[in-house]
């Protein structure tokens, strides 16, 4: 029994994690085809050569789930960087010769092989170009270096790529990946439009839309899942009656002899008809040191029980306030909901303060966490996991914002400062900040996993 609650538990976790890292990566997704951005791969899962995927005859993109659904990504072009000078030249090159190695372009162009592979990777991550994995020479393109020769990609009559969503296959005159064409326009007129398909080609505003749009979807999403569950469902609040909605076991009001639905009309001889009025009747009441009587009906039926003096207040005494389900009007909820972003909002921020990391830390989850809790609210019911499903979509949105690569966070700051200062970062400073970023966010997810460990696992508290 206990392994199987253990695997549902898991199964209602990933399932979770699955669907809101899918919308994430849908975000980015979209904001990048609705900007005619190439898309080469979307993938469920981290980078793994073990995957299942289908390539879609439409859009090229080739869409699948890998093994390590512990995240997702989206392959948007020409996110790798700037491209280096002999891109131009070895494009026009390739396209005349239609398949060739970096040598063979390093001839035609003028620059070394070094340089022309350089720029042969650099059209790959544009889908300019591919790399040509010769079965006949052992190639494969699981393999984990370039093969020898790089080739064309398809392209219609008109030189728009399966990626473009101008291209249109259906008309004569389309060629195939390895095929030499014949370019009628300039070197630098191809390059630029090449170029304009890829995520570098795109101005400051639009590659921000593909950075934040991520952020954005699990931010949305958790803002419909939590009003629709709060207009359907509602919220249990708390009704300020006499009458007992629940009983501590063992403590004194089980002792007396109170149950839950006893309505409570006197304390220590005091006549009370609110929870507020029995709060500040029992706080009396056991302040003094005294045994005191209760009076209380059940069942249309009045008995009184006497209770020992230990303490102060209702809570004390072992009972809790009666509850009640109430729906939420559309504004209602819209306003509940935003006050839960805020909060989200400034634990997050308090993340980026020394003096309050240790305490915003210490009451974050980790996957583990999140897996108990998704088990947890799954047995529930649906609006229980779907509370759980938009507060975990709505916490990755938010740490999604933080300016710490590898997340967009870091990604957007980037762009800030290369818009400020009119030029791109270079490489070597992009790939420190990366590294420290890449560090900060492993130890921050090695500590939420050890501390979830010893949390749910071990038993800690």
């Amino acid at each position: 029994m206990a392994v199987l609650s253990v695997i549902s538990m898991i199964f209602w976790g990933i399932l979770l994690l699955c669907l809101v890292v899918f919308i994430h990566e849908a975000g980015h997704f979209l904001a990048a085809r609705a900007q005619g951005i190439r898309v080469t791969e979307f993938f469920l899962g981290m980078p793994c050569r073990l995957r299942i995927s289908r390539v879609s005859k439409r859009y090229g993109t080739r869409y699948g789930v890998t093994p390590l659904l512990l995240g997702g990504y989206t392959q948007i072009c020409g996110m790798a960087g700037e491209a280096p000078e002999a891109t131009k030249p070895v494009l026009m090159a390739l396209m005349a010769r239609g398949r060739a190695t970096p040598a063979e372009l390093a001839e035609d162009c003028g620059c070394t092989p070094e340089e022309a592979l350089d720029a042969l990777i650099a059209l790959s991550d544009w889908a300019s170009a591919e790399p040509f994995y010769d079965p006949e020479k052992g190639e494969k393109p699981t393999q984990s270096t370039y093969p020898e020769a790089f080739q064309t990609v398809d392209r219609d009559v008109n030189l728009y790529t399966r990626f473009d969503r101008a291209s249109d296959f259906s008309l004569p005159g389309a060629s195939e990946a390895g095929s030499p064409r014949a370019i009628d326009m300039s070197e630098d007129e191809f390059f630029e439009r090449e170029k304009s398909a890829t995520y570098l080609g795109d101005g400051l505003l639009g590659r921000l839309a593909m950075l934040l749009a991520g952020v954005t979807v699990n931010i949305v999403f958790g803002i419909l899942i939590v009003v629709l569950a709060l207009m359907i469902q509602g919220i249990s609040v708390m009704r300020d009656v006499s009458v007992v909605g629940d009983v501590t076991e063992g403590s004194l009001a089980a002792a007396a002899g109170l149950e839950a639905g006893d309505e409570i009309v006197e304390v220590a001889g005091v006549p009370v008809g609110t929870w507020t009025d029995l709060q500040d009747a029992l706080h009396d009441a056991l302040s003094k040191g005294a045994d005191f009587e209760i009076v209380y009906e059940r069942g249309g039926v009045r008995e009184s029980t006497m209770v020992p003096a230990e303490g102060s207040g209702a809570a004390l005494l072992g009972i809790d306030a009666p509850t009640e389900q109430v729906r939420l009007g559309f504004f209602e909820s819209l306003a509940y909901t935003f006050n839960y972003l805020g909060m989200v909002a400034q634990m997050i921020v308090r993340l980026l303060s020394p003096a309050h990391v240790a305490e915003v830390v210490s009451s974050s989850t980790s996957i583990v966490g999140i897996t108990v809790m998704a088990g947890e609210a799954a047995a529930q019911g649906i609006v229980p996991y779907a509370l759980i499903a938009a507060s975990v979509s709505i916490s990755l949105g938010f740490v999604n914002l933080l300016p710490i690569p590898p997340l967009d966070g870091g990604k957007v700051l980037i762009e800030i400062i290369q818009a400020i200062i009119h030029r791109p970062l270079p490489e070597k400073a992009i790939l420190i900040f990366n590294y420290v970023g890449i560090a900060l966010f492993l130890l921050l997810f090695f500590v939420l996993l050890q501390q979830d460990i010893f949390r749910f696992i071990l038993g800690g508290s």
